[in-house]
């Protein structure tokens, strides 16, 4: 695996570049033919003492992305290797279950998971509430006017321009997202 990584308000010094390629190079053993192409995308930043790492691993049918939150900047590089970790396990024990032929997700994911992932069990997952509403077509920029008025975190809304289906939302830093489909 090869790594990419970089710095947001933080050098990235050799000891630091070491301890994240262990750590993340960890992961490799979950996976039977990892391609010596695939890249793990490390951003380190740092912000008001904040140590943030985000790690993006683009895999064939699946992204694996975890992002954490520390004090110190090794800390969180465990704390999100062990996201990650789990991550997996959830993917393998959904993958088995649900896709037992050939070719699928099952093939990436190597088949005796540290940690006992076959004896996991996936979390049971209950959908509590089931709300319709019709989408009014505006622009972005009257989705956020909107989102904020109501005190949401997200809004639906279909794009006036595309008419298509997006979705605009507060980011951690306070700015905003959008989220709009792509077809294959």
């Amino acid at each position: 695996m090869r790594y990419s990584i970089r710095g947001e308000n933080i050098e990235v010094t050799p000891a630091l570049r070491e301890y994240v390629e262990k750590k993340v190079g960890r992961l490799e053993k979950y996976f039977d033919d990892l391609s010596p192409s695939t890249e793990a995308h490390v951003t380190l930043s740092v912000l008001k003492d904040e140590h943030t790492i985000e790690v993006t691993i683009p895999m064939p049918g699946v992204i694996l992305r975890a992002e954490d939150t520390h004090t110190d900047m090794y800390a969180a590089t465990d704390l999100v290797v062990e996201k990650l970790e789990r991550q997996i396990r959830k993917h393998k024990t959904k993958v088995n279950r649900k896709f037992r032929q050939e070719g699928s997700l099952k093939t990436l994911f190597a088949e005796n998971l540290p940690g006992g992932a076959a004896d996991e069990e996936e979390p049971n997952i209950d959908i509590v509430r089931n709300k319709r509403f019709v989408l009014k077509p505006m622009d972005a920029e009257e989705a956020v006017l909107q989102m904020d008025m109501l005190g949401h975190n997200f809004f639906v809304f279909t794009n006036a321009e595309s008419d298509q289906i997006g979705v605009v939302y507060r980011r951690r830093d306070g700015r905003y997202g959008l989220i709009e489909p792509e077809f294959e």
